[in-house]
């Protein structure tokens, strides 16, 4: 049988951080990773079409649509039919969803900062820089 490899370990720890970094904040606040991306998302980018958020989460277009109409129970969001054209319908906060997503935005910050205790800046760098060179060298892998 083969020995795990050096680089056998390193994608494999990099491949797990990032799963468990994707779910861990929506675990904290209680909520779905697309609930919370859906919410930022709107708060950021305003009054959005579906199809857009289709697009920009990554999930399908009933997906969007379950998530707005529970965001519009709950008091947080509103839609409309886009008059620019009436295929589309937009998404857009209420005051009471622009104050949960802004709450949401400061809450994943300090949560942020709470994961980063204890790296120095330096170190931080030092991966940016790594995941930099990855991302070159998928680039030139994928040219060849």
């Amino acid at each position: 049988m083969n020995e795990e490899t050096a680089e056998d370990v390193f994608f494999r720890e990099l491949v797990g951080i990032c799963a468990e970094l994707r779910q861990a904040f929506p675990r904290h606040v209680g909520m779905s990773r697309h609930r919370v991306q859906m919410l930022v998302r709107l708060r950021r980018n305003g009054e959005t079409r579906h199809s857009d958020l289709r697009e920009r989460l990554g999930i399908d277009g009933a997906s969007v649509t379950r998530l707005v109409k529970e965001f519009e129970a709950e008091g947080l969001l509103g839609r409309r039919v886009d008059p620019a054209d009436n295929r589309y319908t937009l998404a857009v906060l209420t005051p009471a969803g622009d104050r949960a997503a802004a709450e949401l935005e400061r809450s994943h910050q300090a949560y942020q900062e709470r994961l980063l205790a204890g790296i120095t800046a330096q170190d931080q760098e030092t991966v940016r820089d790594v995941l930099r060179r990855l991302r070159t060298n998928i680039t030139d892998q994928e040219s060849r």
